[in-house]
């Protein structure tokens, strides 16, 4: 069999098992990512896999560069490149796609064991601190009110019903005139 001939058949195997799983996302027919773990799990993480033109002949490349992945270390992201490396040299030349997601869920633990939730985001009291200039509270500006002409009002008053509310409606489309200049 052909590499395209492999992978289409592949691609419909990994579709027919992952259909309704929520961890499971086609990007294209080539790439897939597959979340191990369940939402808010601080050791969950996201690998995505891409197929090459000689897939399965050639190992598929295996990436963990989503920003779903920002608070695990990269010591950890290589560790588990590495393991998952292992395996494809294992499985080559063969579908391995959903070999290597499973192979992923099983170890889940094992992958995590070193892991470490990096924090890159900055704390908010250092953001308030160093963007809040040191000024005096008097020096603020009142912010201005809209002026409204007379004319302005009264056309404002006349759309709008007693408690200032526009009509049900009042922004709806004429459909026969719709009709009448699309289909005359």
């Amino acid at each position: 069999m052909s590499a395209n001939e492999d992978q289409e058949m592949e691609l419909e195997a990994l579709r027919s098992i992952y259909e309704g799983d929520e961890s499971f996302r086609e990007l294209s027919p080539v790439s897939f990512q597959y979340r191990i773990g369940e939402n808010g799990d601080p050791k969950a993480f996201l690998i995505e896999i891409s197929w090459t033109e000689t897939y399965p002949q050639t190992p598929p490349i295996i990436s963990m560069n989503a920003f779903f992945n920002n608070t695990i270390s990269s010591a950890v992201k290589q560790s588990i490149l590495a393991k998952l490396q292992e395996a494809v040299e294992v499985n080559l030349g063969t579908a391995m796609t959903y070999t290597l997601f499973e192979y992923a869920k099983d170890n889940k633990e094992q992958f995590m064991e070193n892991h470490q939730p990096v924090n890159s985001t900055i704390p908010i009291s250092s953001i308030i601190s160093v963007e809040t200039p040191n000024t005096a509270p008097s020096s603020k500006k009142k912010e201005k009110k809209e002026h409204l002409s007379k004319a302005q009002k009264r056309k404002l008053a006349d759309k709008t019903d007693h408690k200032g509310e526009l009509p049900r409606g009042w922004n709806w489309v004429d459909v026969v005139k719709v009709f009448e200049q699309n289909w005359l």
